[in-house]
């Protein structure tokens, strides 16, 4: 089954249905679909064939979810890119996929134009507000009310459904190749055991460039569930009322959403009587955040997993192991194998610490043009004609089978739920005058997972904390700017001369 079927099945039976809500704008299932349907037709109208790469910069809004079907029903491939992403990364991201199209809002008209000038090879360029004035841009309502044949694209679920870039260890981010098939295993599994139905109302406030935020589109629309979509969790009191008014019964989170909701003074038990069930994933959340979570949300069941954008969703904690098992991510989905190896790639006992393996119909097809990166993560499986995920975390599972998350193998940083590459915030760091040195390191948070910790030698003294994020502000995804700098005489470093991030690390928990 191919993706956009999705919502072409949902509308077949649940026409008439609200489909999705964002804001002031209602579309039913016949409208999604035949909105994306129209946008389809202009796509391809202008020239977009089946697996082109299409990038979709857009805010979580109704333009967004229509783009992404009308993508998938040209035969092409979406790229959702984060609304914070810089020109360079935008450029970086469009060379490297030979993207020649994007869909975008007028608002990101200059990063667009930037992008450009840094050689983005885009040709056709779909704005949703006002026209972005390049050679090749064109309205996204002249796509939806204008006259063009239908598509016949021909694709069949091996085909690419979307390439999703996150953060590398050098640096460069690389594009998670998700086939059609992937991701209706994915879907499929997930909302198997968070028995999703089509009475359920969903609410997602996490970025649709996010594959977290990106599945609750996904996966409402596949059991033709109510998706009601928000920019952001900046307002809780407003997102609250809306739950209410809305009726929401189920809330995906990440650990920064729990900690607001936690910190709300006039919340009490009972304050949300529809809600079935909350998701949390990206970080894990405390045992101590999940207790007081039950407390303030009776009746409501509460997932904790673990997943990596490499295959969606690794494992869940089944909700009648919260009291025996807190500070377990659980076992491995359905239709899904996750077990621990040593470095031989053998399984190992219970209570020996690992890398995680994960085996599933989910797991993606490879790093978009990278045989190296593919190589290290996809390896011969138990299976003589498989291919199995190393995840690069490193794990233990007890006798019973369930696992936990111990530490990240590589030196990437999760915070807030997205991937940070440390070379990435160096590279910036190191171009900020003043900075002689510096590596980034993770922090332990609460909150974040891990917040983003720079460690710099400076050669100006006068140099000051505020100046050098707000330095970081101007070239860095919000998500990837350091919370905090610490000023040092100079850093760690290996017998080789080379500045040591796992020393500086430990010289962070010791201090």
């Amino acid at each position: 089954m191919r993706v956009e079927s999705f919502l072409s099945d949902s509308a077949g039976r649940f026409s008439e249905k609200t489909a999705l809500v964002a804001g002031e704008k209602r579309l039913t299932f016949a409208e999604l679909d035949g909105l994306s349907d129209r946008l389809a037709a202009g796509l391809a109208a202008h020239g977009v064939r089946r697996d082109d790469r299409v990038l979709i910069l857009l805010d979580n809004s109704w333009e967004a979810a229509v783009a992404i079907f009308g993508v998938l029903k040209a035969g092409a491939t979406f790229s959702p890119i984060n609304p914070s992403t810089k020109s360079d990364k935008l450029a970086f991201i469009a060379a490297n996929c030979q993207a020649r199209t994007i869909i975008t809002h007028s608002r990101f008209a200059q990063v667009v134009v930037e992008a450009q000038a840094d050689g983005a090879p885009l040709s056709l360029i779909v704005s949703a507000g006002q026209p972005i004035m390049l050679p090749g841009a064109v309205l996204l309502t002249e796509l939806l009310e204008g006259v063009f044949p239908p598509v016949a694209h021909g694709g069949i679920d091996s085909d690419l459904a979307m390439l999703i870039y996150t953060s590398g260890s050098t640096g460069r981010p690389k594009g998670v190749m998700m086939s059609h098939r992937n991701i209706e295993a994915a879907a499929g599994s997930i909302t198997t055991y968070l028995e999703n139905t089509a009475d359920d109302i969903i609410l997602n406030v996490l970025p649709l460039a996010f594959d977290y935020g990106l599945y609750q589109l996904l996966m409402a629309v596949k059991v033709g569930a109510t998706l009601v979509l928000e920019k952001s969790f900046a307002f809780p009191a407003a997102i609250f009322e809306t739950m209410r008014r809305e009726r929401v019964t189920g809330l995906p989170l990440v650990p920064t959403m729990a900690a607001m909701i936690l910190n709300m003074k006039d919340l009490e038990p009972g304050s949300f009587p529809d809600l079935r069930y909350v998701t949390n994933t990206a970080a894990a959340l405390p045992p101590a955040h999940i207790e007081r979570l039950r407390m303030l949300l009776p009746g409501t069941t509460i997932f904790s997993m673990y997943g990596l954008t490499e295959c969606k969703r690794c494992t869940y904690l089944p909700p009648s192991r919260l009291d025996d098992r807190p500070g377990s991510v659980g076992i491995a989905i359905p239709n899904t194998e996750a077990f621990v190896v040593d470095d031989m790639g053998q399984q190992v006992p219970p209570g020996i610490v690992g890398q995680l393996v994960i085996r599933g119909p989910h797991v993606m097809q490879g790093y978009w043009e990278n045989p190296e990166a593919t190589a290290k993560a996809l390896r011969p499986g138990p299976k003589p004609w498989e291919k199995v995920l190393y995840t690069g975390d490193l794990f233990y599972a007890d006798a019973e089978g369930f696992l936990y998350f111990v530490g990240r193998s590589d030196d990437i940083i999760k915070t807030r739920g997205e991937k940070v590459a440390p070379k990435e915030v160096e590279a910036v760091l190191s171009a900020c005058p003043g900075i002689v040195e510096a590596v980034v390191v993770g922090k332990p948070d609460p909150v974040l997972g891990h917040a983003i910790h720079a460690i710099v030698v400076r050669g100006n003294p006068a140099l000051s904390e505020r100046e050098v994020i707000r330095h970081c502000a101007q070239h860095l995804e919000d998500f990837m700017v350091p919370k905090s700098v610490e000023f040092r005489d100079s850093l760690p470093k290996t017998d080789t001369g080379k500045v040591s991030r796992r020393l500086a690390a430990e010289s962070l928990e010791k201090s």
